[in-house]
């Protein structure tokens, strides 16, 4: 998409707008990502300067939140590359994250009062997203509310705002569009957490099976842990390094279980969903998004 370019081009003169050479270093170092939510918002509202402004503010509140999440996860890489903190330290990244926050935020007060406020409320619950996914890493979660809960904070949150100020932008349905934002975000986690799972270090840009050994209990080991039968076997795999033969019989127990393919089928229908409530602006486009996005191999 050209209009990416756009997006690309205006974060670029947003940073340049701070003065700080080093910062546009650190910029240019960054892994570069799907851009989802700025597909989003231009798919919704079509191309203009409000909307290319919208769409660099959101994502560069995305990168910021990686540069803070790999911190605290401390991640070596990001979509295949060096992470910041992994090349330079954990304060770099950290404070060019706060850099790049601060920044948007500055911009987001340009925009129309509607769109600032549902922006900036959903950074809110993003961070509180992070705070619990810290917490629920203490010890295996077997609570279904406080996984969907946490995701919905941490990575629906921004999408479906970035979808109901695209409404705004376009005076269309902010109900409507909102809520296919939140389902395309929670099935856009929940397919994350599932490929961690089915897909190998090289396709993923990080270690397999990785989420378990941080203390995350996705939506399939959530439906194992509720089906298998040797739950304490289950549950001493947690957070722990795990053998090649302790992962064979995690991915042999969750086939077994029918697991992976009924955590594919809920974000399935959270996608069906979502496409169900906007039938009435006959996009095609949102359709194929929310379709590319559920049938992903990486």
């Amino acid at each position: 998409m050209e209009e990416l370019s756009q997006v690309k081009a205006q974060i670029i003169d947003f940073v340049k707008d701070c003065g700080d050479a080093r910062s546009l270093e650190l910029l240019d170092l960054l892994s570069e990502g799907k851009m989802l939510r700025s597909k989003l918002i231009l798919k919704i509202a079509g191309t203009s300067t409000e909307s290319i402004k919208l769409c660099a503010i959101v994502e560069m509140i995305q990168s910021a939140s990686l540069l803070h999440d790999d911190v605290i996860d401390e991640s070596d890489t990001r979509r295949g590359k060096p992470s910041i903190n992994a090349l330079f330290d954990n304060k770099t990244s950290i404070m060019f994250g706060d850099i790049l926050y601060s920044k948007a935020f500055t911009e987001l007060t340009t925009m129309n009062k509607d769109v600032a406020y549902a922006i900036a409320s959903s950074v809110t619950k993003l961070s509180i997203g992070e705070l619990h996914d810290v917490e629920m890493a203490n010890e295996f979660n077997t609570s279904y509310d406080k996984y969907f809960k946490m995701i919905y904070n941490k990575t629906a949150s921004l999408i479906e705002s970035s979808a109901k100020a695209a409404a705004i932008l376009s005076n269309k349905d902010t109900k409507a569009f909102a809520l296919y934002g939140k389902n395309l975000g929670l099935a856009f986690q929940m397919i994350d957490d599932i490929l961690d799972i089915t897909q190998d270090s090289e396709t993923l840009g990080k270690p397999a099976m990785l989420d378990f050994v941080e203390g995350k209990v996705t939506i399939p080991y959530l439906l194992l842990y509720e089906r298998i039968e040797e739950k304490e076997k289950l549950k001493s795999l947690y957070k722990k390094e795990l053998s090649l033969t302790e992962r064979e019989w995690i991915k042999s127990e969750m086939i077994k279980h029918n697991v992976l393919i009924d955590s594919i089928t809920q974000a399935q229908k959270l996608g069906l969903e979502a496409v169900e409530a906007i039938k009435f602006d006959d996009n095609e486009d949102l359709k194929s998004i929310m379709n590319q996005m559920i049938n992903r191999s990486f």
